[in-house]
């Protein structure tokens, strides 16, 4: 398991509190890319971009330090990582082009500035690696008791209309892009403390510490005609109950849709102990090994994936997968798993 230390090459000791604000800024700054959207990047005292088609997106998201990562699970660079990728996919959600971000960080004066480097190399990196021409350009560092990283990001929308929650219709196809509960099985590994089965299946862990947002398939589906979209960040059944309130509709989803996901989790869910106390915790010691990947696939977050409703008779755009259906609204039935009605359970980012 990586800790935080590990980021600081040997002997450099300084503190964002021994540099300064500014230098400690200026050695941040100068890891970042210059992005193909930036006019103006950081140090004056705004950001200047170019908008070529008149609408744009933003968005924004923060995380808290033990509340949304721990510093002993994540890396510097893991969290600049995923603070890239988190919003980069709500900006995909809405079928636009990513294009800049501004950063701002809260963290302890005794941080070390080798960790706000490593921090800028994992926001680049990410950039480079998601969405290449999108940049950090701009932000803003403060001290206080513990690291909480705000982001807003922004998109381009290049002339067409944005994909919201609302337009749902009954009949329309449910669709998801990219990965299903390998996040939340990461998560699970970690708070095991069981470090063999973290090393064994290091590849859902490494999901959970840098998600992989399937960006490219939000301008797709827009292209293809998509009547609803949004991000899979705080899982599957949650989020499809919004599409479902906001469009005012029942959304079904297939379970035999879900083995795939699944069986790709039940190695990682044979190698946690059921008498291990984390499981304990979570009230349910007995659950069968399948049981546990179905509770990660349905309720687990973070994969940043794409979960959007097509048309009817849609070709699905490349790396959409079709898990449910649309239905006339059902009362008190939004949620369906077949035809049982199910809770849309999920993360919650205030109660967690």
């Amino acid at each position: 398991m990586v800790t935080a230390a590990s980021n600081s090459p040997a002997g450099n000791l300084e503190t964002i509190a021994s540099v300064g604000e500014n230098e400690s800024l200026r050695r941040t700054i100068s890891r970042l890319n210059k992005g193909d959207w930036e006019l103006v990047g950081p140090g004056d005292d705004s950001a200047v971009i170019r908008a070529e088609h008149g609408s744009f997106v933003v968005t924004t998201d923060t995380l808290v330090q033990d509340h949304d990562f721990r510093l002993d699970w994540s890396t510097w660079f893991d969290l600049g990582w995923k603070a890239i990728a988190s919003n980069l996919s709500d900006v995909a959600a809405m079928g636009a082009r990513p294009t800049v971000l501004v950063v701002a960080v809260v963290c302890p004066t005794s941080t070390l500035v080798a960790d706000l480097e490593a921090f800028a190399d994992g926001l680049r990196e990410a950039c480079l690696s998601l969405s290449p021409g999108t940049a950090v350009v701009g932000g803003d560092l403060a001290s206080g008791s513990q690291v909480v990283i705000s982001v807003t990001a922004h998109g381009d929308l290049e002339g067409r209309a944005p994909v919201v929650r609302t337009g749902a219709n009954p009949g329309d196809i449910l669709a998801v892009a990219g990965t299903l509960g390998q996040a939340a099985c990461g998560l699970d590994l970690l708070a095991s403390g069981n470090t063999d089965a973290v090393s064994a299946w290091d590849e859902w862990v490494s999901v959970q510490r840098r998600p992989q947002p399937p960006l490219a398939a939000g301008i797709a589906a827009a292209e293809a005609g998509a009547t609803s979209m949004l991000d899979i960040s705080d899982g599957l059944a949650k989020d499809a109950s919004r599409i479902a309130k906001a469009s005012g509709v029942t959304v079904q989803i297939q379970s035999a849709a879900l083995f795939g996901f699944e069986a790709r989790l039940e190695g990682a869910a044979q190698s946690l102990s059921l008498a291990n106390p984390h499981l304990i915790e979570m009230g349910e010691p007995n659950l069968a090994a399948e049981q546990y990947c179905r509770k990660w696939v349905l309720t687990g977050g973070e994969d940043h994936s794409l979960l959007a409703t097509f048309p009817a008779g849609t070709v699905l755009p490349r790396g959409f997968k079709s898990i449910g259906v649309i239905l006339e609204a059902q009362a008190d039935r939004p949620l369906l798993l077949d035809d049982a009605p199910i809770n849309p359970d999920g993360w919650d980012s205030v109660t967690g």
